[in-house]
């Protein structure tokens, strides 16, 4: 029997694609390795996104090129943002790779081992009933972006919007729900998108209510929101659905509308405030996340301010920046590189001092308060202190002690006790005790099932 390895690198969609890799790989008799040097069979889920992450996979290539002159056998597969359309010249650049499948084409992978017969067909059993779901896993609703953004690479390897229709989503969370997952986070390239392209056309406010109402779902979450496509339906179905977070990420990436024009974005920087405070105004303490590119081609130094300034005004709980790198194959890359990558690291680093502060501001006005913690897993810095992790609605970080019962995929309220501008800290409000009916849960065979 074949051992296989998934090594995954990039976005949200990357690893709730190397999850579908792995349970499709076991349903067919797989087994899952221990380590990529004890896998015959190893899947890389790739990123171009990033230079840095583009490195990684080159140098991941390149290391079991190596391991494949010592060991013929070994075999290969790459997915993800490398993958090109044209197959064959792939083959011809990465010869060490023995079979390539575009995101989202998990059947031609398996048709590809079943040629080989390294895989038979899908099992009678359920494998993956053997092992547990994490308490919080995401979900691809929709592949692909009609956006064009210039700066961005996913158009060309993922390819147009394709969405799942809302009954087989809704049938995946179930089957999640039931194998103990109790968070689930809808993810596309441009999730605010979903629906247009199904023959019966549909909203995401839709598919965001159907899935709020799965029994036994604790809590919903979607990304990644454009500012252009994000309308007031939506927003009203954020605050009106129960089990739907008060936690919206919207990818500004940046302020100043002459930058905005470069990328292909389609707002204004005036327009994001406004969408922020709409938000604000609807969805009762909602908490915001945003991505912003520093450096992109032509941005100066007043263009960067103006950056700042948004980022200031729509106090965002968490900002994901990143230096701008060109990518072969879009627009942008075409252009002349011209902010000094010293430039874009001051810059960032100045966003990130802005963001710090504002963060500090944020967290620091829950202290005393008593808040909701999906519980997801313990963690300990040190040895001596293990505690339990887990997140708010809000999509806040909370540590809290680790109490004697196991608290794992119980929802417990906090009293937060100290905040810093990446987490909180807190203890229990008040006792937790199992059997509890405010949290329905039981542990069964190692796996947290509904009561």
């Amino acid at each position: 029997m074949h051992g296989f390895y998934v090594w995954t690198i990039g976005c949200q969609m990357n690893v709730a694609e190397s999850d579908t890799i792995t349970h499709a790989l076991r349903k067919r008799g797989l087994q899952l390795a221990p380590s990529m040097d004890e896998a015959d069979l190893v899947v890389l889920n790739s990123c171009t996104v990033r230079e840095a992450a583009e490195q990684r996979v080159q140098g991941q290539l390149g290391l079991l090129a190596r391991r494949k002159r010592q060991d013929p056998d070994l075999m290969v597969a790459l997915t993800g943002c490398s993958v090109e359309p044209d197959l064959v010249a792939m083959q011809q650049k990465l010869p060490m790779v023995d079979f390539f499948f575009r995101p989202g084409a998990l059947e031609h992978f398996l048709s590809q081992l079943e040629a080989r017969e390294v895989v038979g067909l899908p099992l009678v059993h359920d494998p993956m009933m053997s092992y547990a779901q994490p308490v919080c896993t995401y979900l691809t609703v929709m592949q692909g972006c009609n956006k064009f953004c210039t700066y961005c690479i996913v158009p060309y390897r993922r390819g147009r919007e394709r969405s799942r229709p809302v009954a087989e989503a809704v049938a995946e969370v179930t089957r999640l729900v039931r194998r103990g997952v109790k968070e689930v986070t809808l993810l596309g390239q441009n999730i605010d998108s979903y629906g247009r392209d199904l023959p019966v056309r549909s909203h995401l406010a839709e598919l965001l209510a159907a899935v709020d109402a799965v029994p036994g779902i604790e809590r919903v979450r979607f990304m990644t929101s454009h500012p252009r496509d994000m309308d007031q339906r939506l927003v009203e179905a954020v605050a009106r659905l129960p089990r739907v977070c008060e936690h919206v990420h919207v990818a500004i990436q940046s302020g100043d509308d002459a930058v905005l024009r470069r990328m292909r974005r389609g707002y204004t920087g005036a327009s994001c405030v406004e969408l922020v405070g709409r938000i604000r105004a609807t969805v009762a303490n909602v908490a915001l996340s945003t991505d912003v590119i520093v450096g992109f081609p032509g941005e100066t130094e007043e263009q960067f301010q103006r950056t700042l300034d948004v980022v200031a005004e729509c106090e965002f709980d968490k900002v994901h920046s990143a230096c701008y790198s060109p990518r072969q194959g879009t627009v942008s890359a075409t252009w002349v590189d011209d902010v000094p990558q010293a430039v874009k690291e001051e810059r960032q680093q100045r966003l990130e001092s802005l963001q710090t502060q504002i963060a500090t501001a944020r967290n620091e006005q829950l202290i005393g308060s008593i808040v909701e913690v999906l519980v997801e897993d313990t963690q300990s810095a040190r040895r001596d202190l293990p505690q339990w992790r887990g997140r708010t609605r809000t999509a806040k970080l909370v540590y809290l002690p680790r109490a004697a019962q196991d608290l794992r995929g119980r929802l417990v309220p906090v009293r937060i006790e100290k905040t810093s501008p990446w987490a909180l800290q807190g203890v229990p409000a008040e006792p937790v005790a199992i059997g509890d009916p405010r949290y329905p849960i039981m542990v069964v065979n190692g796996m947290a099932e509904s009561a």
